[in-house]
């Protein structure tokens, strides 16, 4: 396995949505999984420039952020990136998952954030992109 941590955006315009999901996720959710390094952003251009350099494994994008709601960033990051990677929206309530297959993230996890739901969604989306160790 490469020893290339996987980058992970962290997109709230709320310092405190961010560090709950640093906290919840830690520094590595499987063994088997490179360590996660973390790039926090509270804009959306700064999402933007990050997802074009193409340095970004998985995006969490937080879909109450304002004034650019996470959902909105999702569709317009699907429409313009070819070979987008995954991204996983916030959504403020269980009842929004529908809004985030409009904007065609790939998962979507309701606030108040859940650590081991939230974990258990990242690893679904990182663990492809991993090249594996056994045949």
């Amino acid at each position: 396995m490469a020893d290339k941590n996987l980058r992970v955006l962290v997109y709230s315009d709320d310092v405190n949505t961010r560090q709950q999901v640093i906290l919840a996720l830690g520094r590595r959710i499987h063994p088997d999984l490179p360590e996660l390094e973390y790039v926090e952003v509270a804009t959306e251009p700064v999402v933007i420039s990050n997802m074009d350099a193409g340095t970004v494994d998985l995006a969490i994008l937080d879909g109450e952020a304002v004034p650019a709601g996470g959902m909105g960033i999702a569709k317009q990051l699907k429409d313009e990136i070819y070979r987008c990677p995954p991204l996983l929206v916030l959504t403020g309530r269980p009842q929004d998952a529908w809004l985030a297959t409009w904007s065609r993230a790939d998962a979507a996890v309701p606030h108040p954030i859940d650590p081991i739901q939230l974990a258990e969604t990242v690893l679904g989306l990182l663990r492809p992109r991993v090249p594996s160790t056994t045949s």
